[in-house]
């Protein structure tokens, strides 16, 4: 679903379940960006979501634009804000996770907590709410770095997996969809140098 439309960008909603981008494959060519372009055909990709993740996706039009939004990612210049639904109830009202991640190689495409080797890593997390009859916490999430399932990684290390994580939960809560949702980006626009608030929100 578009969210925004202009002459530098797009934003769109993108549903759990459909991959960001083409994968390996003839099986994996459907993808948001390949829908995204039979409308747009100038759309290039700037970031990803996890296949199983919803939310807020940029793209740029036209390559300049896609230059400028990939070095404002890369210099975090650009503000990412998730909201989640996790296992079990946080005590305290916010808090912040500091710990280094690294791909899982033999298990690729995980990727694990590790002191000795792992990029540094960091998530800001809030409490929203708790959920009893399900025994979950929604939170809101900020992460401070962009490794590759960051987010999914970090809730598990601290004993509170995302909801319906098939890679990171144990199997009893590994049912239904995901539970991660990118609902906002803040960004300075790429051509005009104003702000920009983008929402798109949680449907769950």
């Amino acid at each position: 679903m578009l969210l925004h439309a202009d002459p530098a960008l797009l934003a769109v909603d993108k549903p759990a379940g459909l991959l960001a981008v083409p994968g390996r494959g003839e099986d994996k060519q459907d993808c948001l960006w390949v829908r995204v372009q039979t409308q747009w055909p100038d759309a290039l990709v700037v970031h990803r979501l996890d296949m199983a993740t919803s939310g807020l996706m940029l793209f740029a039009r036209g390559a300049a634009v896609q230059r400028q939004l990939s070095m404002d990612f890369a210099a975090r210049r650009i503000h990412k804000h998730y909201v989640a639904l996790v296992h079990g109830r946080l005590a305290e009202g916010q808090g912040r996770i500091e710990l280094p991640l690294a791909a899982d190689w033999p298990r690729r495409p995980l990727q694990k907590v590790d002191l000795q080797h792992g990029k540094p890593s960091i998530t800001d997390w809030q409490v929203l709410g708790f959920d009893a009859a399900r025994h979950a916490t929604r939170l809101a999430l900020q992460p401070l770095t962009g490794r590759s399932h960051q987010l999914r990684v970090h809730l598990a290390a601290i004993g509170h997996p995302i909801l319906g994580d098939a890679l990171y939960a144990p199997p009893a809560l590994q049912g239904g969809r995901l539970m991660l949702h990118a609902q906002a980006l803040q960004l300075v626009h790429p051509t005009s140098g104003q702000p920009l608030r983008l929402h798109c929100e949680a449907p769950f």
